[in-house]
């Protein structure tokens, strides 16, 4: 497997990792994966994460993470799996607000947004819990604590 990850920070906020990070993170998220994949990771703050999430969810707030799963047209072929639209001020005040350290929570929106691009999903419970067991082996995988356990467990 090949990861071809272009980054782009749109954000004012200064807590945000490096492009290493985002690889490393990325390319966990697609260890059982053998195909070229290529990922753009967009970092923004909070106006433009509220304008996506609203045309495209109906809320109306900025969230961590958006995944936008690519789908080639009918005979194109791509490597391209999608993009990740992340919200910096949300992933800084969610980091602080749970007590995780602020790259934990940046390495786990991303695997979480890496597996949505997968087609992983939580619309139910069996497909959440799922998705959850994977995301607690990836990130364990990495030295990182159960991203669910609550602060007092």
């Amino acid at each position: 497997m090949s990861l071809t990850l272009e980054v782009q920070i749109e954000s004012s906020s200064v807590g945000i990792p490096g492009k290493e990070d985002f690889q490393h993170w990325a390319a966990s998220a697609l260890e059982q994966d053998d195909s070229d994949v290529e990922i753009v990771i967009r970092v923004v703050d909070e106006e433009e994460s509220r304008h996506f999430n609203h045309q495209y969810r109906g809320k109306d707030k900025a969230t961590n993470v958006l995944s936008f799963p690519f789908e080639s047209p009918p005979g194109m072929v791509s490597n391209h799996l999608g993009d990740l639209l992340v919200c910096a001020p949300v992933i800084e005040a969610e980091a602080a607000q749970q007590g995780k350290p602020l790259a934990h929570h940046w390495a786990h929106m991303i695997v979480h947004g890496v597996l949505h691009l997968r087609g992983f999903d939580h619309l139910d419970d069996v497909e959440a819990q799922h998705m959850e067991d994977l995301e607690r082996r990836l990130l364990q995988s990495m030295d990182i604590s159960d991203p669910y356990k609550e602060p007092h467990e």
